[in-house]
């Protein structure tokens, strides 16, 4: 699963608020399908960018997180390494391209459900799910850490 960040949180908000109202979606095109529109959000280039550097590596984004190599400096690389620096592993990518990480499914507004990678509305639930459960577990290490913060600090103060 994908580390929390508020960076990935705020980006998946964001690509599912742009697909909402309008953004190109096509999800056989590497610059407007899931991963690309979340990718236009993290680096703001183009979707005609994206598929320039998309077209540097082979495969689907699956394989292109999968092959990627932080050595080289391909734009490429710049792109995967975005992603991977907001919180997002390659397995995370993959599924946000198949829409298929199944804690997110059971996250879905109304409960679990199997998505269609090709349908914008299924794209959209599938950001703002992700988002709403990595928003969770940012919360619960809060909670956590402050909690533990509080014990230490009691345990210090003088009686």
């Amino acid at each position: 699963m994908a580390k929390p960040t508020l960076e990935l949180i705020a980006a998946l908000r964001e690509t599912a608020q742009r697909l909402k109202t309008g953004s190109d979606y096509a999800w056989g095109h590497h610059g407007a399908c899931n991963c690309g529109n979340l990718v236009q959000v993290v680096t703001r280039f183009s979707k005609d960018e994206i598929l320039r550097y998309a077209h540097t590596g082979a495969g689907e984004w699956t394989e292109l997180a999968e092959e990627f190599c932080p050595v080289t400096n391909a734009p490429l690389s710049l792109i995967i390494s975005k992603l991977e620096a907001i919180g997002l592993t390659p397995t995370d990518i993959h599924n946000i391209e198949y829409l298929g990480d199944k804690a997110v499914l059971k996250n879905l507004e109304g409960g679990f459900r199997w998505l269609k990678r090709n349908q914008r509305a299924d794209a959209v639930a599938y950001f703002e799910a992700f988002a709403n459960l990595l928003e969770e577990h940012l919360a619960q290490h809060v909670k956590v850490d402050l909690s533990e913060i509080f014990v230490r600090s009691s345990q210090a103060a003088p009686a």
